[in-house]
């Protein structure tokens, strides 16, 4: 399993524009008690306050990850699209050769998490789509249909 290590590049972002965590908090409409867990990474931050967050500091979800420098693509989608990422995952992993079943070994989830993942009937968690993308070399932003250009990350 990949471990997963945003919280600094998490606090770099909010500070350096200067946002305290209470603010953020309201922002993503959860307590700062909350917040102050997602940044020190007691807790992992839920896809949809991730996007919240990213889409508040105009930021991509590969540079949140520190799996990029640059702060944000062109055109980025401010929504994830679960189709769009169900079908993706689907492509990348019949690209890897892979059975539902070897990637939920892989990400330690149920096969069944997988086909639902696939399906579009829910967003692939945080820690799956970090180990999705270290594993396969591939763009958040674009697994989850923020962008359209499938980006190659360096490992």
């Amino acid at each position: 399993m990949i471990g997963m290590n945003y919280k600094d590049n998490m606090n770099e972002i909010r500070t350096s524009k200067d946002v305290s965590q209470k603010e953020i908090a309201k922002v993503l409409n959860i307590s700062p008690y909350t917040y102050s867990h997602y940044e020190t990474q007691d807790a992992i931050i839920p896809i949809k306050h991730l996007n919240e967050f990213c889409n508040y500091f105009n930021v991509s979800l590969d540079y949140f990850f520190g799996f990029v420098t640059n702060a944000k693509y062109l055109n980025s989608a401010r929504e994830i699209n679960l189709k769009l990422s169900g079908t993706r995952l689907k492509e990348i992993r019949k690209l890897n050769k892979m059975t539902q079943e070897k990637l939920a070994n892989t990400l330690h989830v149920a096969r069944t998490i997988i086909t639902e993942y696939e399906k579009g009937h829910f967003p692939i968690s945080t820690h799956s789509l970090y180990t999705i993308c270290k594993n396969y070399n591939i763009s958040a932003d674009y697994l989850l249909g923020k962008i359209d250009n499938p980006q190659i990350l360096n490992k």
